[in-house]
C-alpha cells in the first residue's frame, strides 16, 4: 500500500501533463491546418523577401566616387590637379607656377588619382585619435607645426572624432587628413549596417512580432469559447489558466520556428552579400542573435497580451489594433529618443533595447562610423549611407552597459508575459462558455 501511495500522485501528475501537452499539440495542429495561418506567414515571407532584394541590389550597385576635398580640380587651369600642386609646393592659383617647370619636369597626374585618395583607417578606428595622412598633403613643406597639429592633441597630421549618434558629430582634423574617403566602401558598410538594424527592428521585432500574434493568437481562447469546442478541453482535469498557457505554447510551437527560419535566412543572405574581405560577415552574428532574442520574446509577450484581449471581448482584435498603433509610436520614439521614460510602458521599447545592446557589443565602432560619415570630409556633406545609419543606430537608452541592458530588458519582457498570462488566466476563469 505504501508503494501504491507513492506512485499514485506521480501517475496523476503525469496524466495531467500528458493532457496539458495534448492541448498544446491540438493547438499546433489546429493552427497549422488553417488557411489564415499560411496567409499571414506567406505575407511576412513576401515582405522580408522584397526588402532583402532591395538590399542585394544596393550591395551590387556601384557608387559614384565624389571628390570630397576638391583636390582633383585644376584651379589655375595649368593641367595639374590641385592636390599634386599642393604636394609639390607650387602655387595652386597661378598657371605660371606648376611642376612642369621643374628640372626635370613632372608629368601631370590624372585627376582620378586625387579622388578617394585619403581613405579612413578603418582597421585602427577607435575613440579619440585615429587616421593617417594617406596622400601626404597634410605633412607638406611650408605648413607650420601648429598647422600640422590644428586639433591640439599633440599628434601631427591626424584626425580626432568623438562618437555622436545624436546631434552634430565632433570631428577635429589637422587639415587634409581623411578628407576624401572611399565613397563606395563607406556607403556599402553604412548601408549594410543600416539595413540589418532596420529590418531587424521594424521587420522582425515589430512587424512580424506584432502581426503574427495579432492574427493567430487573438482567437486562441475566444474562438473555442464561441464555437463550443472549449467544453471538450475543460472536460479534462486542467485549470483554465493552464489551458490558456498551453494554447499559447501550441501557437509558439509554430510561430517561433517561423521567426527563427526567417531571421536565419536573411542573416545568411546579408552575411554572404555584405561588404567584407571574408566569405561571410561573422561580425554580424551578435546583432542577428540579439534580433532573434528580441523577436522571440516580443512574439511571446504579444501572443499572451492579444490572447488576453480575446478573452476579454469577443472582438479582441479591435482592442489589439490601438495597442499595435501605440507600439508603432513607441518604436518611432526609440529612433530619436531611446532614453524617453514613456518607452518603459511599452513592449517594443524593451525589445529595442535588446537589439541596440547586441549591436553595441558586435559593432563597437558604429558611433565613430556615423560621426565620420556625417562629417563627410568637411566639404562634400554627409557620405552616402551615413544618414540612414544615423537614423537606425541608437544607444541602449538605459544608461547601462550593453550586457546588463540586454539581461534587464529580457527580464522585463518575461515579467510582462507572465503578467499577461496570470491576468488572462484569471479572466478566463470568470468567463462563461457559450
Amino acid at each position: 500500500f505504501g508503494l501504491m501511495a507513492k506512485s499514485q500522485p506521480t501517475s496523476i501528475w503525469r496524466g495531467l501533463d500528458r493532457k496539458a501537452m495534448a492541448v498544446a499539440e491540438f493547438t499546433f495542429r489546429q493552427q497549422r491546418k488553417r488557411l489564415s495561418t499560411w496567409v499571414v506567414m506567406g505575407v511576412g515571407l513576401l515582405a522580408m523577401t522584397v526588402l532583402t532584394m532591395f538590399y542585394v541590389d544596393a550591395m551590387s550597385r556601384s557608387y559614384e566616387a565624389i571628390d570630397q576635398d576638391g583636390d582633383s580640380f585644376d584651379s589655375d587651369a595649368d593641367g595639374y590637379p590641385d592636390g599634386q600642386e599642393r604636394m609639390l609646393g607650387t602655387d595652386l592659383y597661378s598657371s605660371f607656377d606648376h611642376p612642369g617647370l621643374f628640372d626635370p619636369p613632372v608629368a601631370p597626374d590624372d585627376p582620378s588619382v586625387w579622388v578617394n585618395e585619403d581613405d579612413i583607417d578603418w582597421d585602427n578606428l577607435a575613440e579619440g585619435s585615429y587616421g593617417v595622412d594617406d596622400d601626404g598633403d597634410c605633412n607638406v613643406e611650408g605648413r607650420t607645426t601648429s598647422q600640422k597639429d590644428a586639433n591640439r592633441n599633440g599628434v601631427a597630421c591626424d584626425l580626432v572624432v568623438t562618437s555622436s549618434l545624436f546631434g552634430e558629430p565632433i570631428v577635429n582634423s589637422d587639415g587634409y587628413v581623411d578628407e576624401d574617403p572611399d565613397d563606395e566602401a563607406y556607403a556599402k558598410e553604412a548601408s549594410h549596417r543600416a539595413f540589418v538594424l532596420a529590418i531587424g527592428k521594424f521587420g522582425f521585432v515589430f512587424l512580424l512580432g506584432i502581426f503574427v500574434p495579432l492574427f493567430m493568437a487573438t482567437g486562441l481562447i475566444r474562438d473555442e469559447m464561441t464555437s463550443g469546442t472549449m467544453h471538450f478541453m475543460l472536460a479534462k482535469p486542467i485549470a483554465r489558466s493552464e489551458v490558456f498557457l498551453y494554447r499559447i505554447l501550441g501557437f509558439l510551437g509554430l510561430a517561433w520556428p517561423y521567426m527563427v527560419g526567417m531571421i536565419a535566412a536573411v542573416a545568411t543572405v546579408t552575411g554572404l552579400v555584405g561588404p567584407g574581405d571574408g566569405f561571410y560577415r561573422f561580425s554580424d552574428l551578435g546583432v542577428w542573435f540579439a534580433v532573434l532574442l528580441a523577436s522571440l520574446f516580443a512574439v511571446l509577450v504579444y501572443s499572451m497580451l492579444f490572447c488576453l484581449l480575446g478573452v476579454m471581448w469577443k472582438h479582441g482584435i479591435v482592442l489589439a489594433l490601438p495597442f499595435a498603433a501605440w507600439e508603432l509610436g513607441m518604436i518611432l520614439t526609440t529612433l530619436g529618443a531611446p532614453d524617453a521614460a514613456i518607452l518603459r510602458f511599452s513592449v517594443i521599447g524593451w525589445a529595442m533595447n535588446v537589439v541596440d545592446a547586441g549591436a553595441a557589443m558586435a559593432w563597437t565602432d558604429t558611433g565613430l562610423l556615423v560621426a565620420t560619415g556625417m562629417w563627410g570630409g568637411g566639404y562634400g556633406g554627409p557620405l552616402e549611407g551615413a544618414e540612414a545609419l544615423n537614423t537606425f543606430a541608437s544607444n541602449t537608452g538605459l544608461g547601462l552597459a550593453p550586457l546588463p541592458t540586454m539581461l534587464l530588458s529580457l527580464g522585463v519582457l518575461l515579467f510582462q508575459a507572465a503578467g499577461c498570462w496570470l491576468l488572462g488566466g484569471a479572466l478566463f476563469k470568470s468567463k462563461e462558455i457559450d
